[in-house]
């Protein structure tokens, strides 16, 4: 199953996005969307034929089996785009509450990955645009799960309604995103509570090498502080106490 009532979602979130679109198939969301989109547009697609992931990497879904969605917003400026990724991941867990956030932008369920996040600007324009893709794994076969570290909510125990929760979710990011745009502190603190990443031991891979220590904090600017210093990017990988 996918989204079924376009326009019901539509009218349900024309407070934040101006319009809902939805195709059977995209190359990718982020794509069709940059090339295509403007700010309050949304792209839902059934399935993608060569969804991006971060650093490059390729994000493959079977049709049906995750929500694939795109949205396109301005760019006020452009200091703090970190905190965009890490908005979207918090209203994720507005809709899901169980789920908790890994540092930068991956939403896990009981340590295991269920949605991706990767945001991207075009800057071809007199004013700037960015372009957030999110793919919230929903209803998926085990065997058919990329990694043994993912996982959907289906897996987890959870059912949703798929209208529903794209009007709650596209409601929640519509609103972290306002946040964000406004500089409201709120964001932030509520990020932390809901952090896994904040007090573990992780290894931080770095473009310059690999940085092995406590996490610190998740500053204003986005940026993981592992023991006393801030990284802007890296991928993080959760460390056991042997490790």
């Amino acid at each position: 199953m996918t989204v079924q009532d376009v326009a019901r979602i539509q009218a349900a979130v024309a407070e934040h996005w101006s319009e809902v679109r939805h195709v059977n198939v995209s190359e990718s969301t982020n794509t069709e969307l940059l090339a295509t989109g403007a700010p309050g547009v949304v792209l839902i697609a059934d399935q993608q034929t060569s969804g991006k992931g971060r650093l490059g990497r390729v994000w493959e879904a079977p049709a049906g089996a995750s929500l694939l969605m795109s949205v396109a917003i301005d760019l006020p400026r452009t200091d703090d785009l970190g905190l965009v990724s890490l908005a979207a991941g918090l209203a994720v867990v507005d809709v899901v509450p169980e789920a908790r956030l890994k540092w930068p932008n991956d939403v896990l369920l009981n340590g295991k990955k269920f949605v991706g996040i990767l945001g991207e600007i075009d800057m071809r324009n007199g004013s700037p645009m960015l372009v957030v893709g999110l793919g919230v794994n929903i209803d998926w076969e085990e065997d058919c799960l990329p990694t043994d570290w993912s996982t959907a909510l289906n897996l987890q125990g959870i059912t949703v309604d798929w209208d529903d929760f794209t009007i709650n979710l596209l409601r929640a990011l519509g609103k972290r995103l306002m946040q964000w745009r406004n500089k409201d502190t709120m964001l932030m603190r509520d990020y932390r509570d809901t952090s896994a990443t904040i007090g573990q031991r992780v290894r931080l891979e770095t473009y310059s090498g690999d940085v092995v220590g406590v996490v610190d904090d998740v500053d204003e600017r986005g940026e993981i502080v592992v023991d006393g210093t801030s990284y802007s990017t890296g991928d993080v990988t959760h460390l056991r106490p042997t490790d």
